[in-house]
């Protein structure tokens, strides 16, 4: 399930940085950028490919987000570990005894 997740984050932001990418430097020119008052260095290229790496990561979290903010409670909290494995305090116990409770007395006795 984490593979499908990730594709359906990194797919869609990759289409999404090779479209915004275009638009963006379809209106500006490389050559023309400055960086901290001093023109950027690098050649057209690199600055095509920086921006397109910048797009993707700016998007993809952006879509992790989404991701991470549809998912149930129940996906957040499971305990990841095999049923043996599991400690005591793990949400997920169906064939051992329940945790123990801890109880707290806010009594106090004079």
């Amino acid at each position: 399930m984490f593979w499908q997740r990730l594709m359906w984050v990194v797919w869609p932001a990759f289409l999404m940085a090779g479209i915004l990418d275009g638009l963006v430097f379809t209106l500006v020119d490389p050559q023309d950028l400055h960086w901290l008052g001093h023109p950027v260095t690098l050649s057209r290229l690199g600055v095509y490919t920086l921006g397109f790496l910048l797009f993707w990561c700016i998007i993809s979290a952006s879509g992790a987000l989404t991701v991470l903010l549809s998912m149930s409670p129940f996906e957040i909290n499971r305990c990841p570990l095999p049923q043996h494995e599991r400690p005591a305090v793990c949400p997920k116990q169906t064939d051992r005894e329940p945790p123990m409770q801890l109880e707290v007395n806010l009594h106090t006795e004079p």
